[in-house]
């Protein structure tokens, strides 16, 4: 059974821009400023679900669908930017939830782009989420085809920009994180696009886990994530990174977005959490020592 998510979205996909933005009520996805970011890249996305415009000579690259209701901001946002929408040759997305991709199908329509996910990710995604180990059975939305697979460390090229894949998967099943470098005031800079690190409500990573494999996936995306260089921290969502903040600073002389601090303190904090609900799970399941006969327990 579809979920109200599903449902909505094909009625959705029948009206204006206009009167799907008036009638997002959802929270972190209200419309915020489109807006540059650094070099070719631009900031399109909710208020926290977040959405990357990459720019290009040969087309451009969107980073993340969002929700169907985050798809008019979207398109709002490349148009004000002095963009078009059917120049975008590319969709990525960084995970299979429904909160980044429920809108993935119409912002496909909207811009013709094909359609790029991590191997794992794919079958979710064309599923309208009903294959996703988590979400499946309570939030659906409307298909998609994927046109290419992505492997680790692939390059995306196109017009002369490059973004590298990076697996860093336990968020998702193939949560993926994409990397490229930009020039700001002739300094190369690293721009980092986490996919994801957050244990969702109602996963297990031992006892009973979520999908088999779940702790060492996580820990695998954490080592990926650790062994970044980062300059410009951006993300799935906006307080990854203190969006909001530093949004409200980009008009002052340093631009707020180069964060190599703040993104090793976010990769930091996450694993800490990540470490703290294994050794939750795993605690009932550790043996008691036993001691020699005659000796006390301390």
């Amino acid at each position: 059974m579809r979920s109200h998510l599903a449902a909505r979205a094909g009625g959705l996909l029948a009206l204006g821009a206009a009167s799907l933005v008036a009638q997002n009520n959802i929270p972190g996805n209200q419309p915020f400023p489109a807006h540059k970011i650094i070099a070719n890249i631009y900031y399109v996305g909710a208020d926290d679900i977040t959405a990357y415009l990459i720019t290009t000579r040969a087309g451009h690259i969107v980073i993340n669908a969002g929700y169907a209701e985050t798809v008019p901001i979207i398109d709002a946002g490349i148009r004000k930017l002095g963009f078009k929408p059917k120049d975008v040759k590319i969709l990525l997305n960084g995970q299979a939830h429904y909160d980044h991709v429920a809108g993935m199908a119409a912002l496909q329509t909207l811009t013709g782009g094909k359609v790029y996910s991590s191997e794992r990710d794919a079958p979710v995604l064309e599923s309208g989420g009903v294959k996703d180990p988590r979400w499946g059975k309570e939030q659906t939305y409307p298909p998609v085809k994927v046109d290419h697979i992505l492997q680790d460390g692939e390059k995306i090229n196109l017009g002369g920009v490059t973004l590298t894949t990076r697996l860093t998967p336990g968020h998702s099943l193939g949560c993926t994180t994409f990397t490229t470098t930009v020039m700001d005031h002739g300094k190369p800079l690293e721009v980092v696009f986490v996919g994801g690190t957050s244990i969702n409500p109602g996963i297990r990573l031992f006892d009973k886990p979520t999908w088999p494999g779940i702790a060492d996936d996580f820990q695998k995306g954490f080592d990926v994530l650790k062994g970044l260089k980062c300059d410009v921290f951006l993300g799935a969502h906006g307080n990854y990174y203190g969006m909001k903040e530093k949004y409200a600073r980009l008009s002052g002389r340093v631009n707020p977005y180069i964060d190599p601090e703040g993104y090793k303190k976010f990769v930091q904090s996450s694993e800490a959490v990540f470490h703290a609900q294994l050794a939750k799970e795993m605690e009932p399941f550790r043996t008691p020592p036993t001691f020699p006969e005659g000796v006390k327990k301390q």
